[in-house]
This record gives structure tokens, C-alpha cells and sequence, in this order.
């Protein structure tokens, strides 16, 4: 049986590996003032940073259509797959799993299994890597997806945004706790659990944010072989300076990708957002790329 894995934008998964393990991305949209598209194809990252950055201007996103996904199944069952294994982030945090769920109800349950990981970026990222590794390893859809499932629930997510504004306008966080963070002047440090964006800690500066994304980093991988990645939105300094700490702390690490958010979540933690990644799942195989 051939078992095709797809996923959504928000993975942010690096191109070579999309293309190596034959994997499908559906893109959210992203509106911008004055225009929309899809997220990766016709809305980059540096117009979303640059319009948030500019006083006034709205940044929204919206779901892939059902219909989205069901040209996407459609094409790769056309294209020889016996069996479909769809991946997303947290139906939390967006549409995305409804509308995929929607989709397979329309081209076949029997046909498509669809994930909620619980989880975004490459919290997301790193289950759909898991499980088309195990694809192309001859596992079966049960197989491939209990490995998703199993890679997103081990996976931790830790960041730290300049500010609460955009999380809260986009209702990724509760009103009070983006208040609260603002009156004190505060940097909270995030982390994703049970699907939605909730508070870890808080600490007065970036710098120690971004020692206490470090501290936590190295706690969620203790002493296994783990998978690393680094995100960012228009703070690739910030990012540089986070793997490379990273990289001297970690001497199991496996695998690490650095790369910035794309439009649809970039657009909820705004510029000079960072964040950690950590997923000892992957450690059992031998990475398929070089670390970025």
C-alpha cells in the first residue's frame, strides 16, 4: 500500500525536505491591506512583518477551503496513492483540521486519515516529517499515523513574542493575559499545551526570555537524541543567537533547522517573535539532511 502524507503552510518544513519525502502542502490564506493570497505562494513573510510593523494596518488569516483539500487528496489518490495521512495544527488555534476533516469526509474516510497534532510550525512540522519517513519505509496509514500522532505529543514548543497585541487580536490569547503582560511590561515566555497558546513564565527582558527559551529547550530534551528547530519573524539575529546556544548545550542534537515564520502564523506573534522547537521523537533515526 502507498501511503502519501500531506500538511498545511503552517508546518514551515524546508523545501528540499518537501520535495524528498514527496510531501503535499496546503496553504492558509493571508490578507493583507489592499490584497490576499496564499501563504508561501503569494504572501511572504517580509510583507507580513512589514504591515505589522506599520501603525493601523490589519493582518488577518483564514483556513484552506474544503474544497482545497479536496483537490489535494483528489490529485495525489490520482496520482497513485492507496492511502492519505493529513497533518495540521491545532484545531485550537485554527480551521485548518475542520476543513481537512470536512475534506475527507467528502473524498473517502476510508481513503484519508487526518491528524490534529495539537501543536504549529514545526511542532506540526516534525510529525509530518516522522511520519513520511515512515511512508517511505513501507509503514502502513495506521502505522504512519500512529507515528505522527505519537511524534506531535512528544513535541514541545517554547517562544517569546515583542509583544501581545497580535496574539490577542487574532484571539490566539485571552484579552486579560495580553492585558496583564502589557501593564507590567513584561516579556512572557509561551509554550503550546493542549492546543493553545498559554503563558510558561515571565521575565523582565528579551535577553533573559531568550535564556530562559535556552533553559527550557534543554530540560524538554534531557539527555536523548533529539530534533531541534529555531523560528523567527523578521529577528534573524535573535535566531542565530538561539541556535547557536542551542547547539552548545545540546550535545545529542540530531538535526536542527532555523528558518522564519511564514505569513499565517507570523502574522499572530508579530516581528521579533522567537521560538524553540524540541522533538526527541526523531531521534532513533539518522537524520536525512545536513543540520541547517
Amino acid at each position: 500500500m502507498s501511503v502519501a502524507v500531506l500538511t498545511d503552510s503552517t508546518a514551515y518544513l524546508p523545501a528540499e525536505l518537501l520535495d524528498q519525502l514527496g510531501i503535499d502542502v496546503v496553504p492558509l490564506y493571508v490578507v493583507l491591506p489592499g490584497h490576499s493570497g496564499r501563504e508561501g505562494r503569494e504572501i511572504e513573510p517580509d510583507e507580513v512583518a512589514a504591515a505589522l510593523a506599520a501603525r493601523g494596518q490589519r493582518v488577518s488569516t483564514s483556513r484552506p477551503t474544503p474544497g482545497d483539500f479536496v483537490a489535494a487528496y483528489r490529485r495525489r489518490l490520482g496520482a497513485g496513492a492507496d492511502r492519505l495521512v493529513s497533518i495540521h495544527l491545532s484545531s485550537e488555534l485554527s480551521g485548518t483540521w475542520d476543513a481537512a476533516r470536512l475534506a475527507a469526509s467528502q473524498v473517502g474516510e476510508h481513503l484519508v486519515t487526518v491528524i490534529d497534532t495539537r501543536s504549529t510550525a514545526m511542532g506540526c512540522g516534525f510529525a509530518v516529517l516522522a511520519a513520511a519517513r515512515a511512508a517511505q519505509d513501507g509503514a502502513d496509514a495506521a502505522e504512519v499515523a500512529a507515528v505522527a500522532r505519537a511524534t506531535a505529543a512528544a513535541t514541545r514548543t517554547f517562544f517569546v513574542v515583542d509583544t501581545l497585541e497580535h496574539l490577542r487580536r487574532g484571539g490566539r490569547i485571552g484579552t486579560a493575559a495580553a492585558a496583564l503582560g502589557s501593564a507590567l511590561a513584561v516579556k512572557p515566555v509561551l509554550h503550546v499545551r493542549d492546543g493553545q497558546v498559554v503563558s510558561l513564565e515571565k521575565v523582565r527582558t528579551f535577553g533573559r526570555a531568550l535564556h530562559r527559551l535556552v533553559q527550557h529547550a534543554v530540560e524538554a530534551a534531557g539527555e536523548e537524541p533529539v530534533s531541534v528547530a529555531v523560528h523567527h519573524l523578521a529577528a534573524p539575529e535573535r535566531a542565530d543567537r538561539l541556535a547557536a546556544e542551542l547547539r552548545d548545550r545540546l550535545p545529542a542534537l540530531r538535526e536542527m533547522y532555523v528558518s522564519e515564520l511564514g505569513a499565517a502564523i507570523g502574522a499572530h506573534v508579530g516581528p521579533g517573535a522567537v521560538g524553540v522547537v524540541v522533538s526527541p521523537t526523531l531521534a532513533a533515526g539518522k537524520p536525512e539532511t545536513e543540520p541547517v
